[in-house]
């Protein structure tokens, strides 16, 4: 499991061009991406939702660009240089003025129980030291019936694999190497997503931890899948 002082350190060293860094890295995929997990958000019609692991804040303006007016968003990171970035770009929009960002380790959450009606988390939940614990302080703060988002890097079909790894071991370092100066902390991205379960495992994961209804959904050849389960 990732170590979370070196976790915190590495995001912070490059929270100035992780934005641009995820894009370029996607080829743009993670708009797609995003959207499809504020298109499942909507659908539950949540009033308060929280974004864990919200990093610099592109999940949860895309749902507060995507949900009604009215919903509740709190964005919560580890990482206060993460957080900085974040509260920047709420500047950035007026539908994005009432989002409330809060620091938090997601091992402990500081919230009280049953606050929120969905929790999203978006390739968060894999740089979590202890997932059981993540997913049971999640569920804590869930409401009954509440709903959990995961969007998250996943093992592919097998056709795409051996590109993929390649991509992952050779290709991801060097142009993130490039862009935010730092390659160390994208080889140990990429290492983190290769020895990421299956969908299929994580949702075992996710049942262990109370959750109910559980469904895996692979999206772009299984490179990513969202995770829909209720508390």
């Amino acid at each position: 499991m990732p170590d979370p002082k070196a976790v915190s350190s590495m995001f912070a060293r490059i929270a100035g061009r992780y934005d641009l860094t995820n894009h370029l890295l996607s080829g743009g995929l993670d708009f797609c991406w995003r959207q499809r997990l504020v298109r499942a958000v909507h659908d539950a019609h949540p009033g308060a939702v929280l974004d864990l692991a919200t990093g610099s804040g592109d999940v949860v303006f895309a749902l507060a660009d995507g949900l009604p007016p009215g919903v509740k968003l709190t964005g919560m990171d580890f990482c206060q240089p993460m957080l900085d970035e974040a509260v920047k770009k709420r500047a950035g929009s007026p539908r994005w003025a009432a989002i409330e960002f809060l620091p938090g380790d997601g091992l402990a959450l500081p919230l009280p129980a049953t606050s929120f009606d969905a929790v999203t988390i978006a390739f968060g939940l894999r740089n979590m030291a202890d997932r059981p614990k993540a997913l049971g302080e999640i569920r804590r703060v869930l409401r009954p019936g509440g709903a959990l988002f995961v969007l998250e890097f996943s093992q592919p079909h097998f056709w795409v694999r051996p590109l993929y790894y390649t991509y992952l071991k050779l290709v991801l370092p060097l142009i993130a190497g490039v862009v935010t100066g730092d390659r160390a902390a994208y080889e140990y991205l990429g290492g983190s997503i290769e020895q990421f379960p299956h969908r299929r495992a994580l949702a075992v994961e996710i049942r262990r931890a109370g959750f109910v209804a559980v469904t895996a959904t692979p999206l772009t050849g299984g490179l990513v899948a969202l995770h829909v389960a209720k508390a």
